[in-house]
């Protein structure tokens, strides 16, 4: 099938690997994928922020960037969420309502996608250690996504997932929550990173990065012995050494 893949600003910029992650698991399961490299932001973060004729401005672009018949796929759950629940605010009774709507239901994140459409669940992955997975806000509520994940990463070779307390809490980064309120944001990573070391995890898997940025600072900041994985790096691992893009 086609797919038109989305890779959001933060993925691109500080996370290219887990870009190309997600085209390969795309095309294992068997999908014909289109890039459209002019594709900038959703307008999420001029959203949060309260300036929504700016993300509006954005949104427009990214309407204009993808199909509104087309599947639509994306490494990130708190785009995806952003474009089904936000752009109701931004979009509702415009001259763009009808195609908002086709492309809401037509964006995916990655692991929804690969579970319920392209019903591929096994891709060879390898991962020594344990692993908690934490359920992203976006994901959990805003998707409704909680299933999928767990059922790709019971897959993976070597990999032992276990379920930390609190899964589903905020890692408290909220983008400019993280800025706003640093005392409180940094209190609730220590509390979500404790929670994964109480259960002697070697790695915090998730599908969002924004998530794991901020829990993977407070990790190095205090010198833990733990890491983070978006998903997509764990499907991925120990079968794409070979493979250039």
């Amino acid at each position: 099938m086609k797919v038109e893949l989305f890779i959001p600003c933060f993925v691109d910029q500080l996370y290219p690997e887990t870009a190309f992650n997600t085209l390969r698991l795309l095309e294992k399961s068997g999908c014909k994928v289109e890039y459209n490299s002019k594709q900038t932001c959703c307008g999420q973060p001029a959203y949060n922020a309260g300036y929504w004729d700016e993300a509006k401005e954005v949104g427009t672009k990214f309407l204009n960037d993808f199909s509104e018949n087309t599947y639509v796929v994306a490494p990130s759950a708190s785009c995806v969420g952003m474009i089904k629940g936000g752009y109701n605010d931004l979009f509702t009774n415009t001259i763009v309502h009808n195609k908002c709507r086709s492309l809401q239901t037509n964006i995916f994140e990655l692991s929804d996608f690969l579970v319920n459409v392209a019903k591929k669940d096994y891709f060879g992955a390898e991962l020594e250690g344990k692993a908690v997975y934490h359920d992203s806000c976006s994901a959990l509520r805003e998707c409704k996504i909680k299933a999928e994940p767990r059922q790709l990463l019971s897959k993976v070779h070597g990999l032992e997932m276990l379920e930390m307390d609190d899964t589903d809490m905020c890692c408290g980064f909220g983008g400019t929550f993280a800025v706003k309120f640093n005392a409180i944001s940094s209190a609730m990573a220590e509390q979500k990173v404790n929670n994964a070391l109480a259960k002697n995890a070697d790695y915090i898997i998730s599908t969002d990065l924004s998530c794991l940025l901020h829990l993977q600072g407070y990790i190095e900041k205090n010198n833990l012995p733990i890491k983070t994985m978006h998903i997509a790096d764990v499907l991925c691992n120990g079968w794409l050494e070979s493979t250039e893009y």
